[in-house]
């Protein structure tokens, strides 16, 4: 089994800018995309094979959430987690099957300035209750932008953005608190000490042609179906978003 995560920072400019041409060569079992930035009916795309789930935000051009799936899943959940204004917003889509819970997410933002850091913590609370919950019924596996960089190899330069949104001592001890639980990060179990291995970068002219980025999109897979991976990919070579797509494939139909 594929399976496919892509911040796609609007996916209407992201069709414009080669989506279906990396949808289509990735042939992925399960396609998760974040920040979506569209509501019902502003999109209309043709997926032979694929059933469509979207969770979109109520602001109009914000968030949101879609998963592209071959297997139509058992259940499938759009909210759960956050205050009011975030569960809004689109940013959690739960798609059960047989064997796991697919949760794709995008972690909201503490801002520039850290203003909703304090947001962000409790969020990261409710989502770490939320995946517990899940786990103790089936294995899960989390996909989506996360918004922190775990480690300091996960960032070109991590010295001068200690304490920045992102990269601050509280959004990392929530992503340690998830992987020392049961939550394995899937690039870093094959590739523990890869430099270089980004997944978003700045618009900033030329800062991804020097690759200084940061690795802020996930696949985190439960300690269960540890025996089950096969193989991640960073596909930082595809273009059309700020960020480029993250792959998992694991040794099971869904």
């Amino acid at each position: 089994m594929k399976l496919i995560s892509w911040n796609v920072n609007g996916l209407r400019a992201c069709i414009r800018k080669g989506f279906l041409s990396f949808f289509e060569e990735a042939g992925a079992d399960l396609f998760a995309v974040q920040e979506i930035k569209l509501q019902e009916g502003q999109v209309d795309l043709d997926l032979q094979g694929y059933r469509q789930y979207w969770n979109y935000a109520e602001k109009k051009g914000y968030s949101g959430t879609a998963v592209f799936t071959k297997v139509e899943p058992l259940r499938v959940f759009r909210n759960g987690v956050g205050n009011e204004r975030q569960q809004s917003e689109g940013r959690i889509l739960t798609l059960e099957f047989a064997s796991f819970f697919l949760v794709n997410v995008y972690t909201p933002n503490s801002q520039r300035d850290l203003a909703r850091l304090h947001e962000r913590l409790q969020w990261e609370d409710a989502f770490y209750a939320y995946l517990q919950e899940l786990e103790n019924e089936k294995p899960v596996i989390v996909c989506g932008d996360m918004n922190v960089a775990h480690e300091e190899i996960d960032l070109r330069n991590a010295k001068s953005n200690r304490g920045n949104s992102g990269f601050t001592t509280e959004e990392r001890a929530k992503m340690t608190r998830l992987q020392s639980e049961w939550l394995i990060d899937s690039y870093r179990y094959y590739y523990p000490d890869q430099e270089g291995a980004y997944t978003w970068w700045s618009y900033m002219k030329t800062v991804r042609e020097r690759n200084i980025g940061w690795r802020i999109d996930y696949f985190l897979v439960s300690d269960k179906l540890k025996s089950a991976m096969n193989d991640v990919s960073i596909y930082s070579d595809v273009l059309g978003s700020d960020h480029c797509p993250i792959g998992l494939t694991m040794a099971f139909e869904a």
